[in-house]
C-alpha cells in the first residue's frame, strides 16, 4: 500500500515521504495513529506543501532546541531520589518520566518523556549520563545524579 507520511517514523521515512508499506502495517497502525494518510493523486499533490512547512517548522525548532540545549547544559546535575533497599539497590528503575520531572523540578525546560534515552536502566545509585534529542540535529546530555530517599 502507498502512503504518505504525516510524521516522523523510525525506519520507515520522514514527514511528506511517500513509501510503500505491508498492507497490514498501514491499516493497523500508521492511519489509525495519524502518522500518515493513504497515497491518492489528490494527496500526493498536497505533498509538497507539506514538506515546506515542515522545512519552516524544522529551521524554528532547530534554533528552540539549540536554546533549549543550553539549559539543560547550565542545570549542571540534576538531583533524583528514589526508594533503595538496604543492600543500597533501587526499588524498580529509574524511567524517562522521572527524568524529566527532575529536569523541570530543577528549574529547567519542559521535555518530552519520549526523547530522552537512558542508555538502558538505571537501577543503582550514583552519577548517570542521559542524552535528551531535542531535534534530529541536536542532541544534549544531562548528568543524573541518583540518591536514595529518606
Amino acid at each position: 500500500m502507498k502512503i504518505i507520511l504525516t510524521a516522523d517514523v523510525s525506519g520507515l521515512g520522514e514527514s511528506g515521504d511517500i513509501v510503500e508499506v505491508k498492507d497490514g502495517y498501514a491499516r493497523n497502525l500508521l492511519l489509525p495513529r495519524g502518522l500518515a494518510i493513504v497515497a491518492t493523486k489528490g494527496a500526493q499533490k498536497q505533498v509538497e506543501t507539506i514538506r515546506r512547512t515542515q522545512e519552516a517548522r524544522r529551521v524554528r525548532n532547530l534554533e528552540h532546541a539549540q536554546e533549549l540545549k543550553a539549559q539543560l547544559q547550565e542545570l549542571g546535575s540534576v538531583v533524583l531520589t528514589a526508594k533503595v533497599s538496604a543492600q543500597g539497590k533501587l526499588f524498580g528503575s529509574i524511567t524517562a518520566a522521572d527524568v524529566v520531572a527532575a529536569v523541570r523540578k530543577a528549574g529547567g525546560p519542559n521535555l518530552d518523556k519520549r526523547s530522552v534515552d537512558l542508555r538502558g536502566h538505571i537501577k543503582a545509585l550514583g552519577k548517570h549520563g542521559v542524552d535528551v534529542r531535542l531535534h534530529p540535529d541536536v542532541k544534549a546530555s544531562v548528568d543524573v545524579q541518583v540518591a536514595a530517599a529518606k
